[in-house]
Formats: structure tokens, C-alpha cells, sequence
């Protein structure tokens, strides 16, 4: 069992420093570059005449709080999935149970 637990604990460590790593040996300049960023570069590079359709309502001062709002939008959403999730096995269990009542006869 202490070898499973072992082999489990490497697997992790490593799930959580490849990710780190993997970048550096591209030679990327900025490695956590976001899609917007790089599907704008790549927009630009095809077609430098490019003007976009509209501007956005507002652009948050920082990026630190465009990750916080990124941040929070993708908690409420899990949140309400886990929720939607949850309360449907509940609703399914409820159903069992009040068959196999009726089944045994009570």
C-alpha cells in the first residue's frame, strides 16, 4: 500500500511541475499567454488591415482583475452546474426510494 500511495504522490508532483516546465525550452517570451492575445497576434500577422467590429463596454485597469473576473465567472457557473447536478440525483434518489416502497408494499 505505501508503494501505491508512492507512486500516486510522483504522479501528482509531476501533473503539477510539467506544466511549469514545458514552456521554457520553446523559448516562448511570454509562456502564460492568454488565446485572446495570441488569436490577435495571428490576426494581425494574416491580415494587417484588419479593423475590429466593435471595442468593448469596458476594459478592467488591470489584468490581475480580468483574472479575477474570469476567476469568478467560471466559480459561479461551476457552482450552478454542481448545483443543477446535485439537486437532479437527489430528485432521482427520491424516485428510487418512493418505488422501492411501493414495491415492498409499505
Amino acid at each position: 500500500m505505501k508503494r501505491t500511495n508512492f507512486i500516486l504522490l510522483a504522479l501528482v508532483l509531476l501533473l503539477l511541475i510539467l506544466p511549469l516546465i514545458l514552456p521554457i525550452p520553446s523559448g516562448l517570451k511570454a509562456p502564460f499567454s492568454g488565446t485572446d492575445n495570441q488569436s490577435q497576434a495571428a490576426i494581425i500577422a494574416a491580415h494587417p488591415d484588419y479593423q475590429p467590429w466593435f471595442e468593448p463596454l469596458w476594459k478592467p485597469p488591470s489584468s490581475e482583475i480580468e483574472g479575477l473576473l474570469f476567476a469568478l465567472q467560471a466559480a459561479l457557473g461551476s457552482g450552478l452546474l454542481g448545483y443543477y447536478l446535485g439537486l437532479r440525483r437527489g430528485q432521482s434518489q427520491a424516485r428510487r426510494q418512493a418505488r422501492d416502497r411501493i414495491d415492498a408494499g409499505d
